[in-house]
């Protein structure tokens, strides 16, 4: 009996500090990756914000929302997309008819529809795919 409670008071002493911070640890490093994935993409849309071209950053803004949203359709107005990329709402109507006349969305009154995302990757910026990386080397 007595070999007992020492075997039970050394696994307590040894491995249950060591189950508990496991189980603490494996959350705590998947919220720094998150956090790491989410501050890169923060700078990675400042950085685009001020060196390409509003149709490219659209095109990103577009493929990003299309991401979360898993459709091909979804709702954004002009004020929205001009707030999200620091621009006035005839930028936003400029550009998506640049986007329109390549026949790679379909956007009126907020209504957007994607009709070739391979296209519209390519008329995005690079931050696009550099922001994928990034979130698909941290959170698998």
């Amino acid at each position: 009996m007595k070999a007992w409670r020492g075997y039970r008071s050394f696994w307590e002493s040894t491995f249950r500090p060591c189950a508990r911070w496991c189980k603490v640890q494996a959350p705590q490093r998947e919220l720094n990756h998150y956090l790491y994935a989410f501050m890169a993409q923060v700078a990675q849309t400042a950085a685009c914000n001020r060196h390409h071209l509003l149709d490219a950053r659209l095109a990103r803004w577009l493929l990003m929302t299309h991401d979360r949203m898993g459709s091909n359709e979804f709702h954004l107005t002009q004020e929205f997309l001009a707030h999200m990329l620091g621009v006035r709402r005839v930028g936003v109507t400029e550009a998506a008819g640049v986007l329109q006349e390549k026949k790679l969305i379909s956007y009126r009154r907020g209504n957007i529809t994607i009709l070739d995302r391979k296209g519209l990757e390519r008329a995005s910026c690079r931050c696009y795919r550099a922001v994928n990386d990034i979130r698909d080397s941290m959170l698998g």
